[in-house]
């Protein structure tokens, strides 16, 4: 299968400038593949890395050596290196991202925040809302709630309009932190469905599932990233 992400030798530190400039190393020559049609787990305990890890592939941690190649539009693109333009495009067209934690701008609706997405892919608005209110729909999401800001949601409502706003647009890659967290059973289902039907597509998923039962049921396989901390980490 193609070979969609590819970590090689990544390093990661962080260092506490307010804290006399220590460093706290995290990873040490990280090696990492996803390939099309893939979901793997990424797993190790609590405060391994896993949330870092997912963050460097986005972009929106830089690593302090090596490459992290994400296959885009054919080319190989390294997010370490690369101009904010470049990983802006690479969002938009070629990785999702469904964090833990909704961003919003107060105001804006849920059906415009789930559309948008598509609508930045040059899709028409009309045709972006009812793709999003077909997903919404079947997120169990009421209607009633469509035109209002997500801000007052539940925890399990803002999670289920994550969901929707990072699967709608189909990207070749997509990255989920804890897609199932804050959801009942009813509605862990559904989002379920929703990886799975990625997969079929050729999608290369990663994502960090804290409930087993779920993890086993859709990921092809994991990657540990406790066999690459650093041990001044440990």
């Amino acid at each position: 299968m193609t070979e969609m992400i590819k970590v090689q030798n990544a390093s990661k530190d962080f260092v506490l400038h307010t804290q006399q400039s220590t460093v706290i190393p995290v990873f040490q020559n990280l090696n990492f593949i996803l390939r099309q049609g893939d979901c793997l787990a990424l797993t190790g305990q609590s405060g391994a890395g896993k949330s870092t890890f997912m963050r460097l592939l986005y972009a929106n941690y830089l690593c302090n050596s090596g490459e992290i190649l994400v296959r885009h539009e054919g080319e190989w693109v390294d997010m370490a290196k690369s101009t904010p333009h470049t990983i802006l495009q690479v969002r938009e067209r070629t990785m999702g991202y469904v964090s833990q934690f909704l961003r919003v701008i107060p105001r804006v609706s849920t059906l415009e925040i789930v559309a948008e997405p598509l609508m930045l892919l040059g899709h028409a608005r009309s045709d972006a809302e009812e793709t999003a209110s077909t997903l919404l729909e079947k997120l169990n999401i009421p209607s009633r709630l469509w035109s209002l800001s997500p801000l007052t949601f539940s925890g399990g409502e803002q999670q289920r309009v994550n969901i929707a706003r990072g699967f709608i647009a189909h990207h070749p890659i997509l990255l989920l932190d804890e897609p199932t967290a804050s959801l009942d059973a009813a509605n862990r289902a559904v989002v379920l469905s929703l990886i799975e039907d990625a997969k079929a597509r050729g999608v290369a998923i990663l994502g960090i599932f804290h409930d087993k039962e779920s993890r086993d049921a859709v990921c092809t396989g994991e990657f540990d990233v406790t066999d690459y901390r650093s041990e001044a980490y440990v």
